[in-house]
C-alpha cells in the first residue's frame, strides 16, 4: 500500500531510540525526509545512521531540548531552511514517572509536565504555520499513554500528563481541522524500548540470572495479547496516522498497547 510519504517532511521528537526512532524508520522507509531531535547528541548520530541504512532516505539529526522554546524554534526552523517544508510533526519526547501522589515532588511535578505537554506545545506552535501550508495538509501525532484515559494507582505525574496530552489532542485537532492540519493521538501501552531494557538492566543487578527474553514474557503474561510490544509495531500506526490514508481522521486516539487498557 502506498502511504503516499514520498517528498514529505518530518519531524520526530525523541527520535534516538525506541518509539520514535521506529516512527522515524518507518516514515522514512515510505519515502518521507525525516528529522529527529533528542537531547544526546551521539545516539541521535548513531539513530540517524540506523534509519538511513534501513531507509536509505534523508535524515537530520538535530540535537534539541523540547523543554527549551527557542531551541525548539531553531530546530524547526533548520528543518524548513534544509527541506523547504514541513509536513508532519510527531511529539514523541518523554520518559516515564510514576509514583504515589504524596511521594510526588513540585520539582518532578514541573519537569514532567514541561517535557510531556509544554514540548508538544513548543513543538506544535513553532510547526503549525509550515503544517497548515503543507500541500495535503499537515499531520500532528501526540504520542500519550493509556494511563491518561484511565489512570492506575502511582502513576504520576504521568498519567496527569499524558491526560493532558489527550486534551490537547482534542482541542488542536477541533482547531486546526480547517486549515488541513489533523491532529490524533496514540496512547502506548508496554513497548519494548530503551527505557524498559534500562528496567530490566537494573533488575538483573539484583537477579544475575534473570534474561531479558525471561523479563519480557513475564511482562508479557499480563498483557491480553501475551506478550510485550515491539517499538515498530507502534511506529507503523503512527506512519499510517501520517499518511494520506488517514485523510479523515483527526481528534482520535489509538491504544496500542496489546488490549490492556480497560477503556477504548
Amino acid at each position: 500500500m502506498d502511504l503516499g510519504l514520498r517528498g514529505k517532511v518530518a519531524i520526530v521528537t525523541g527520535g534516538s531510540d525506541g518509539i520514535g526512532k521506529a516512527a522515524a524508520t518507518a516514515l522514512s522507509e515510505e519515502g518521507a525526509r525525516v528529522a529527529i531531535c533528542a537531547r544526546r547528541p551521539g545516539f541521535l548520530e548513531a539513530a540517524a545512521a540506523d534509519i538511513r541504512a534501513a531507509g536509505g532516505g534523508e535524515v537530520l539529526a538535530i540535537p534539541c531540548d523540547v523543554t527549551d522554546e527557542a531551541q525548539v524554534q531553531a530546530m524547526v526552523a533548520r528543518v524548513v531552511a534544509e527541506w523547504g517544508r514541513l509536513d508532519i510533526l510527531v511529539n514523541n519526547a518523554g520518559t516515564s514517572a510514576a509514583g504515589k501522589f504524596e511521594d510526588v515532588s513540585n520539582e518532578v511535578w514541573v519537569a514532567d509536565l514541561q517535557l510531556k505537554l509544554y514540548g508538544a506545545i513548543y513543538c506544535s506552535r513553532a510547526a503549525l504555520p509550515h503544517l497548515k501550508a503543507a500541500e495535503d495538509g499537515g499531520r500532528i501525532i501526540n504520542i500519550t499513554t493509556h494511563g491518561g484515559k484511565a489512570p492506575a494507582g502511582g502513576s504520576l505525574p504521568t498519567s496527569a500528563a499524558r491526560a493532558a496530552g489527550l486534551a490537547l489532542t482534542k482541542a488542536m485537532s477541533r482547531d486546526s481541522a480547517r486549515d488541513g492540519v489533523l491532529v490524533n493521538t496514540v496512547c502506548i501501552g508496554l513497548i519494548k524500548s530503551g527505557q524498559i531494557h534500562a528496567r530490566f538492566e537494573r533488575m538483573r543487578e539484583d537477579d544475575p540470572s534473570l534474561t531479558a527474553e525471561g523479563y519480557y514474557e513475564r511482562l508479557g503474561s499480563a498483557i491480553p495479547i501475551g506478550r510485550v510490544g515491539e517499538a515498530r509495531e507502534a511506529g507503523d500506526v503512527i506512519c499510517f496516522l501520517a499518511s494520506a490514508r488517514a485523510s479523515y481522521l483527526t481528534g482520535t486516539s489509538v491504544n496500542i498497547d496489546g488490549g490492556a487498557s480497560p477503556v477504548v
